[in-house]
């Protein structure tokens, strides 16, 4: 078997991320794990209550990001894997999903180890861009750490990312 993929963007006025979704795309009969990462819209960034998100994007240079990120997970733990990953696009509300990130595997560490790094991808790599909504009024776009530091591998460091998800 080799491996299968998903990776998509969900705009958010056309549909919402279903996490169901990704579980079924990654399950297989001869896979014994499966792991899910699901980020959603948090209440509080940085002491600040927050509303709600924005997502902005580029499609085609997104999608192929995640292309070649799914490329990099598949030549390092092989082709008996899948994989899905799905971002959303727009204005989210508290409690939103804004990203679900899953990887199928016949073992339970390759299925972690490849949803971790996927993520950490997503969330370090990713040309997205996330503009906070906050309850006195305010916006705020968030500085993305790949203007920052692109491509770098920075997993399991926190910053003030384009993403909601943590």
């Amino acid at each position: 078997m080799s491996g299968q993929h998903e990776w998509k963007v969900v705009e958010r006025s056309d549909a919402a991320i279903d996490p169901v979704e990704g579980i079924e795309f990654v399950s297989d009969p001869g896979f014994g794990g499966i792991d899910v990462f699901i980020g959603k819209v948090r209440d509080l960034n940085q002491g600040r209550p927050v509303l709600g998100i924005s997502y902005d994007l580029f499609q085609p240079l997104v999608l192929n990001e995640f292309q070649r990120m799914i490329a990099e997970i598949e030549a390092e733990f092989g082709p008996r894997l899948k994989l899905y990953v799905a971002h959303a696009k727009g204005r989210l509300a508290v409690g939103d999903v804004a990203v679900v990130v899953a990887a199928g595997s016949p073992h339970r560490d390759e299925a972690f180890r490849a949803c971790r790094q996927l993520i950490e991808g997503v969330k370090h790599r990713s040309p997205i861009w996330k503009q906070e909504h906050y309850q006195d009024g305010d916006s705020e776009w968030s500085e993305g750490c790949t203007l920052c530091h692109p491509h770098s591998d920075e997993a399991g460091t926190e910053h003030a990312h384009g993403h909601a998800h943590g």
